[in-house]
């Protein structure tokens, strides 16, 4: 999955499939009008399909030949209001794309942090997915389940290749962290910002927010959205 493509390469391309790592359950799919703003990232909600982009923000607008597909995350480059009040989003020189065809990947985040946030206290159990109970990666299944309907895979090996590595520093809401070697990894959690996350941690303890330390130093975060 690509985390907000950039102009250049949307531009080579006449159509874009760029691949989805793990799809959203149509019947989560939010169709209500966006508030991105430029710079912030959004992702395409075309039901499994792609999106053709219009040349100006208007409906009646010549098509520019190039699709963006289902599940893609674009950076927003300027946000126009048609003559019926329709928000459009400009994704590249004169590729233009309704709000109602994008969910606002900061709302997506949000969404899973206050899922996450509503499972603090639950107890760690081994392999359980919730949702009572949570190990590790049974947690962040269950938050990204509930809160988008999407699929990462139930342990953390299977959770690593579910978006984009990202280093530490580079972390934003909503990412997944990970203790250990990519392919070997032992521990996961939720990155919810200002250095912290939350987690099922070990046995004996509960769901709970922890800060960043370099007593128990994360190694590296996927960045799914």
């Amino acid at each position: 999955m690509v985390s907000k493509k950039q102009i250049t390469s949307f531009i080579a391309a006449s159509v874009i499939g760029i691949s989805a790592l793990g799809a959203f359950n149509s019947s989560n799919h939010t169709q209500e009008v966006q508030a991105a703003v430029a710079g912030q990232a959004v992702t395409v909600n075309a039901n499994g399909g792609q999106v053709a982009l219009r040349v100006s923000p208007d409906d009646n607008a010549a098509a520019t030949g190039q699709n963006v597909a289902d599940n893609t995350a674009w950076s927003v480059v300027s946000v126009a209001t048609d003559a019926k009040g329709q928000v459009w989003y400009n994704l590249a020189s004169s590729a233009w794309i309704k709000s109602s065809d994008v969910v606002d990947t900061n709302a997506q985040a949000q969404k899973l942090i206050d899922t996450a946030k509503a499972q603090i206290g639950k107890p760690y159990s081994w392999g359980a997915k919730g949702p009572s109970a949570f190990d590790c990666s049974g947690l962040m299944h269950y938050v990204y389940q509930q809160a988008l309907g999407k699929e990462i895979g139930g342990y953390t090996v299977a959770q690593e290749g579910a978006g984009q590595s990202v280093a530490i520093n580079d972390m934003k809401p909503g990412d997944l962290v990970f203790w250990g070697s990519h392919g070997s990894t032992y521990h996961v959690a939720l990155y919810v910002g200002n250095n912290q996350y939350i987690d099922a941690p070990k046995p004996g303890q509960n769901v709970d927010v922890h800060t960043i330390s370099s007593y128990f130093m994360p190694s590296f975060g996927v960045r799914v959205l």
